[in-house]
């Protein structure tokens, strides 16, 4: 009984330490820098665990249950989707940044009135700015994507959809494995559950601690210039395309998935 604890301990503590595999870091990260407030990038870290963790408990309970048994080229698929969805989140982020830092590029001088590319969050648009005293033609919360926050955030699909979505991706992607240990390790069908049910629950607390470590800084920069948020969401993409292309090509080329036997 003793050893069966531990082997239940152990899961839990390595569901924290998958939470910190770079595609997991990387993919939240690129999230993340889109949000302003610490509660938001929290909520992103558990949405993705939750997604994370509902895969795992599906496809591991079949391994376990039924004794599913997924070939190697589809286990290396999902991961080959895993670098393809980095890059695709990557790009968005690049998108949104490089708008968000354009509004910097038309400066007006005191007294005068000029057209100034403005940003509310993620909504960029063009308007009229006068300096001196400054003046602005509408509130914060009087743009497209604020009704839209406003309508439909709290509903959940709005907010939630795209960090669930990277969190069963990611699941997908190393649910065999972590499966497989279980068996290895209990080798009983109920204690597996148990097993998969911690490991998840660890996945969780692990990203969570991980969208706080990265909000803390982001929180600093956002609070003092558009143009700092709009810098860390470059790099974010930057670092998102690359690691989701190398991924790609390891997965690919390297272990064999469209050049040979994988």
């Amino acid at each position: 009984m003793t050893g069966v604890l531990a082997v239940l301990g152990l899961g839990f503590i390595l569901g924290m330490r998958h939470a910190t595999d770079p595609d997991h870091v990387i993919a939240v990260t690129t999230i993340v820098t889109r949000h302003r407030t610490p509660r938001g990038a929290l909520w992103i870290g558990g949405v993705w665990g939750l997604g994370h963790t509902l895969t795992v408990m599906v496809v591991g309970g079949g391994i376990i249950v039924f004794g599913w048994v997924i070939p190697e080229r589809i286990g290396l698929s999902f991961e080959l989707g895993v670098g393809i969805m980095l890059i695709l989140l990557g790009l968005a982020n690049l998108k949104g940044a490089l708008r968000l830092i354009g509004r910097h590029a038309s400066l007006g001088t005191d007294g005068q009135l000029h057209s100034q590319t403005h940003s509310h969050g993620d909504y960029v648009h063009t308007h009229p700015h006068e300096h001196n005293p400054q003046r602005h033609p509408h509130r914060p919360d009087q743009t497209p994507l604020a009704w839209l926050d406003h309508r439909f955030g709290t509903m959940g699909l709005f907010q939630v959809l795209r960090p669930l979505v990277v969190g069963v991706v990611h699941g997908l992607a190393g649910s065999a494995s972590v499966a497989l240990l279980v068996l290895a390790a209990i080798g009983n069908v109920r204690w597996g559950f148990v097993y998969l049910v911690l490991f998840g629950a660890g996945t969780i607390v692990g990203m969570l601690l991980v969208t706080a470590a990265i909000t803390w800084p982001l929180r600093f920069g956002n609070q003092t210039s558009n143009l700092f948020a709009g810098r860390v969401r470059v790099a974010a993409g930057v670092v998102s395309i690359a690691f989701g292309a190398f991924l790609a090509y390891h997965v690919a080329v390297t272990r064999g998935l469209l050049t040979g036997l994988p």
